[in-house]
């Protein structure tokens, strides 16, 4: 399994929070990734982010570059709200500068107000995310590309800047719902395991998608991605303690956005934290960790990007579990391997 190390909950900070400070933290929280060993970084996509502040992900991402080393870079991006040749050309120059590292997990959002804000109605993200990533595939051929959908229209457009990889970025999809995906493996591309969602329902989900995967012709044993939400300490007592105040928090705040409604069931982010952190979030001693990621090891998954930091966290507090899974936890399942 490779270990990514999800940055989201830096770059997304309280309102009133130093911006320019906390981009001084997430520089020395990716040099140090760097040298802990892990694989990848990761971050996400929000606009218009009340209560938080966010740094966007691609300028964000090429400015990391030099203190990343030889780490990739998986960035979730919201393509409902994009059009397709300005970031064609965006990623394709975020390619370049880090040196053909970069992923894409594209995603159809879920919030109205980024919605309304763009001028796009609910009910066309889905359209407009599939066309995106038909319109990208064909634009980074190198090739004139025309296309014809509900959304967007290409005439002989041919990108000025190709990507560094061939024929074009790993793309992955994010999806929570049943229908979004069994989306993704019909597109034959990689879904990116959402981070919300219990072990049951993943492990169901993960069923949905390699027959989708088989029936439409694509590989039903592909590694998977995933994200969690995981803290690492000493003891179990202690990482509860440390994490549960800051970690609640964040989820209160996607209940506010909706987030817990695009889930499959009924599921509601509105709920003790015992009741919430119950087979979602990974928190406790590396032991605990590492039998918890074994489970998911054992349904296919094959990268794992973790976020130990949520807005608000002491980064002192982020750091040490950083270091005590690099160090307990990942040379374990290195040396499994």
């Amino acid at each position: 399994m490779r270990f990514g190390l999800s940055i989201s909950g830096m770059v997304q900070q309280p309102r009133g929070r130093d911006m320019q400070e906390c981009l001084l933290d997430v520089l020395a929280w990716v040099a140090a990734a760097r040298d802990l060993g892990y694989d990848y970084i990761s971050t996400g996509q929000h606009f218009l982010a009340s209560p938080f502040q966010m740094l966007q992900p691609l300028p964000l991402l090429a400015r990391l570059a030099p203190e990343a080393g030889e780490m990739r870079f998986l960035t979730t991006l919201l393509l409902s709200l994009h059009h397709p040749v300005e970031l064609a050309e965006l990623a394709a120059t975020v390619d370049v500068i880090t040196g053909g590292r970069l992923i894409i997990s594209a995603g159809r959002g879920y919030r109205d107000v980024e919605y309304r804000a763009f001028g796009v109605w609910p009910e066309q993200a889905t359209g407009r995310m599939v066309e995106c990533i038909e319109c990208l595939r064909g634009l980074w051929s190198g090739r004139e590309f025309s296309y014809e959908g509900r959304h967007f229209r290409l005439e002989r457009a041919r990108i000025g800047l190709l990507p560094v990889q061939r024929p074009h970025p790993e793309l992955w999809v994010s999806a929570n719902a049943d229908a979004a995906v069994v989306r993704a493996a019909r597109l034959g591309l990689p879904w990116n395991v959402n981070p919300h969602a219990d072990y049951a329902t993943i492990e169901r989900q993960l069923g949905l998608y390699r027959e989708a995967a088989r029936r439409a012709g694509h590989d039903a044993g592909v590694m998977l991605p995933m994200g969690r939400e995981l803290y690492c300490a000493p003891t179990r007592e202690r990482a509860l303690e440390e994490a549960a105040i800051y970690l609640h928090g964040k989820y209160q705040a996607y209940a506010s956005w909706g987030q817990d409604r695009v889930l499959p069931g009924e599921t509601s982010f509105r709920a003790r934290f015992e009741e919430l952190a119950r087979d979602r979030f990974i928190v406790g001693s590396p032991e605990d960790c590492a039998r918890e990621l074994e489970r998911y090891a054992r349904l296919g998954i094959g990268s794992c990007h973790l976020r130990m930091h949520w807005p608000g966290m002491p980064p002192e507090f982020s750091r040490r579990s950083m270091e005590l899974f690099a160090a307990e936890v990942i040379p374990a399942f290195r040396a499994a391997g």
